[in-house]
């Protein structure tokens, strides 16, 4: 179904393959990561992103580490990938998850993995098996949020999308966009609308990209033309960075507006998320951390500057949508239904 792979792990090389996103829609490049160091470049410069991939991406991060270091570095290393980006709680999750297997295997004696017929390490073993698994459930948390999101859609209808929460952001289907390719292998018939979402574009450039790609037709519009034409859709239907426990959800910035379009309109306003993306150590959304980018990213567009030299920018990467706003959050376990605080407890 998806025409292009987002990640994978070179066993032979111990190095990343990544889909570099910056370069899209024009070039499809793929490039390999081979330190720490040019991880997190790859996730703070969005050449990697959606919450999902960060934390696949994070996991085998670690096993790159892993492959020859002591446990005590490949941790150092850990904590410094968690800085990347502080909004996407799938990146700490991803961390969380590998540190608990190198801190079980402090005690385990690395072997070189260069000598001529030589054990890689228990270590490394350890810590790809689980990256692989992290991989997989991420897949399958995809192809299950897709079942059980495409339920909602009826033949003909009108949907809404914003930023990119597809193929593109997991290593699986994606989450908001894999519902919408599933509903078309159940040969529902439907039309998209994806926002632009500035600065960045990632619905210009990615949505666009991956949704003609795989055939479902789309149309982009800007972000500032959303109001026009919310009253003619059926749904709107987002991804998510964070989600706590009262139902807020942060998400890429113009979310929330987009809520409070779809609810005064009273059209349906639906995320989609795994489990991996609910922090249940935060209650209310006013306590989630917001990336704020580099004003640059306002400043130019198409390498030309467009805003005045004395303005200053203000460049929050996300928004958080108040829990009241959203109609349900579609998960792989089923769709979480108002009043979401609780069910998400249950």
């Amino acid at each position: 179904m998806i025409r292009f792979k987002t990640i994978d792990y070179d066993k032979r090389k111990n190095e990343i393959i990544i889909l570099e996103q910056t370069k899209l829609p024009e070039k499809e490049v793929y490039v390999r990561l081979k330190t720490i160091k040019d991880v997190y470049r790859a996730i703070k410069t969005l050449q990697v992103r959606g919450a999902p991939l960060i934390g696949v991406t994070a996991a085998y991060a670690v096993v790159l580490s892993g492959y020859k270091n002591s446990p005590e570095k490949v941790l150092r290393d850990a904590e410094y990938l968690r800085s990347a980006r502080p909004t996407a709680v799938n990146l700490a999750w991803a961390i969380d998850r590998m540190k608990r297997k190198i801190e079980k295997g402090k005690e385990i004696p690395l072997k070189s993995p260069f000598k001529k017929g030589g054990n890689r390490g228990i270590l490394y073993n350890v810590l790809l098996k689980e990256a692989e698994e992290i991989e997989k459930e991420d897949k399958e948390s995809c192809k299950k949020i897709g079942e059980f999101g495409a339920r909602l859609i009826k033949d003909d209808f009108k949907i809404m999308v914003h930023c990119n929460a597809g193929a593109l952001a997991t290593s699986g289907i994606g989450t908001a966009l894999g519902i919408l390719y599933t509903a078309k292998e159940k040969g529902k018939r439907f039309s998209v609308y994806s926002c632009e979402t500035r600065p960045l574009l990632q619905g210009a450039r990615l949505t666009s990209w991956e949704l003609t790609k795989n055939g479902i037709e789309t149309y982009t519009i800007c972000d500032n033309m959303a109001a026009t034409y919310v009253p003619e859709v059926d749904m709107v239907l987002v991804g998510a960075d964070r989600i706590v426990l009262n139902g807020d959800t942060a998400n890429k910035i113009g979310t929330r507006g987009l809520a409070i379009i779809a609810y005064y309109y009273g059209v349906p306003f639906y995320v989609a998320a795994p489990i991996s993306t609910f922090d249940f150590n935060i209650k209310s959304g006013a306590d989630i951390p917001i990336e704020c980018r580099d004003g640059e990213e306002i400043v130019y567009f198409n390498k030309r500057c467009i805003v005045a030299k004395k303005a200053k920018i203000c460049n929050p990467a996300f928004d958080v949508t108040p829990s009241k706003l959203i109609t349900g959050i579609i998960t792989e376990k089923g769709i979480i239904k108002q009043p979401l605080k609780k069910y998400i407890r249950s």
